[in-house]
């Protein structure tokens, strides 16, 4: 199973934080109160996008943390890279490729073919639209047929 770890998850829920309202700045207790996630980890996912130029921080009164770019230009390949490392569903898939078979391995091409299309898929969607704050519309046309306004019932009468 494919799947990103829940420090990840966490991670984009904190950049989310940031991201409303743009261009505030937050101190790590606020986040951490804003999202219920523990002030420790919330220092710790911080830090992380701080080295990976994610975000930024400043010291003194007015202190606190704010995206470096515009939650549009933060893409969820980077929040991922910033938290596990860079996306590598095989061995081989990696930069650092470590496998002893890989010479004469038969599947290793369509595995960084797979690799490179998740990668791509991942560039694509930006902390803007995980946050919600672009429409489903802009970036998948194909579903704006499928986008309910809030508060229209689903099928069965629940909204």
């Amino acid at each position: 199973m494919l799947r990103i770890s829940k420090l990840t998850d966490y991670g984009t829920v904190v950049l989310a934080c940031l991201a409303s309202p743009p261009g505030r700045r937050h101190t790590a207790t606020e986040v951490a109160e804003r999202t219920r996630l523990g002030l420790a980890t919330v220092s710790k996912l911080l830090k992380s996008f701080q080295r990976a130029g994610l975000v930024t921080s400043a010291r003194g009164a007015h202190g606190g943390y704010e995206l470096a770019r515009p939650a549009r230009q933060i893409s969820a390949a980077s929040i991922i890279d910033a938290i596990e490392g860079p996306v590598a569903i095989t061995e081989c898939s990696s930069d650092h490729s470590a496998c002893g078979i890989e010479t004469v391995c038969s599947t290793g091409g369509s595995w960084q073919r797979i690799n490179d299309a998740i990668r791509r898929s991942l560039d694509g969607i930006s902390l803007a639209q995980l946050s919600g704050q672009e429409a489903v519309a802009v970036w998948r046309p194909e579903l704006a047929g499928a986008v309910r306004r809030a508060g229209t019932p689903r099928a069965g009468g629940r909204a």
